[in-house]
């Protein structure tokens, strides 16, 4: 809930259901593609009902750390749905148009119309992440935008959008690794990006940003906060 503190710390990338865990790695691996494969089908179902009431939407919102599988979870994920009535907005660094107008601004051109499935691909929490941890703009003019999200999404809650938010949580050494990954393979060169390195140099910094905002911000919008070093 809002205002309740949050300590990452105290959340375990790597957890597993017990039931899981006791299964050998390839097993683990099976029963999760299993499970995707049956929850898409229910989300394509449940998709079809959406576009054909087009009285509500949905909208889906990604944060992590570079390289936690915001991409791979989208495309794994909504893999089953109609991409008519689906459409996925990656906030990158802010046009010049953009900063001429207030932080929402770009949000609310993306927010998905009645009927639609829309997905953020990082979001309007960059303006209290990276904001922050790069000192864009006064702590005082940060620390309010909390208040402006809460209330930016409780009206969207209440006229008739659904919003649903992940963290994907992953340690350090998982991120490094990773990051590793896309300079040895080089179907992957792609990803990587120099400015990854940069970042990961403030990994504490982002770490106590995004407990902030998990605490400040889970109202009345919960986040779900994802063991995610586990891709599967």
């Amino acid at each position: 809930s809002h205002g309740e503190r949050v300590r990452l710390a105290e959340h375990d990338p790597a957890w597993l259901p017990d039931k899981v865990r006791k299964l050998p790695p390839d097993a683990r691996k099976t029963l999760g593609k299993e499970l995707l494969r049956a929850s898409r089908e229910g989300l394509a179902q449940a998709q079809e009902l959406l576009y054909a009431d087009d009285r509500w939407s949905l909208l889906v919102v990604f944060q992590a750390m570079d390289a936690a599988g915001k991409d791979s979870t989208i495309k794994h994920v909504m893999s089953g749905v109609n991409p008519q009535g689906c459409s996925v907005t990656s906030f990158k660094q802010p046009s010049a148009q953009d900063l001429d107008h207030n932080f929402l601004w770009r949000t609310w051109k993306a927010v998905p119309a009645r009927g639609q499935i829309g997905i953020f691909n990082r979001s309007h929490y960059e303006d209290v992440l990276v904001v922050r941890v790069h000192d864009l703009v006064p702590e005082a003019r940060w620390r309010r935008r909390y208040q402006h999200l809460r209330e930016f999404e409780r009206m969207l809650t209440d006229e008739g959008t659904t919003v649903i938010k992940f963290f994907l949580h992953i340690t350090a050494d998982e991120q490094r690794q990773r990051l590793q990954d896309r300079i040895d393979d080089t179907t992957k060169w792609w990803k990587f990006n120099p400015a990854d390195l940069t970042e990961r140099e403030r990994w504490d910094d982002y770490q106590a940003a995004f407990s902030e905002m998990l605490s400040q911000t889970s109202d009345p919008v919960p986040w779900w906060v994802i063991p995610a070093n586990h891709k599967w």
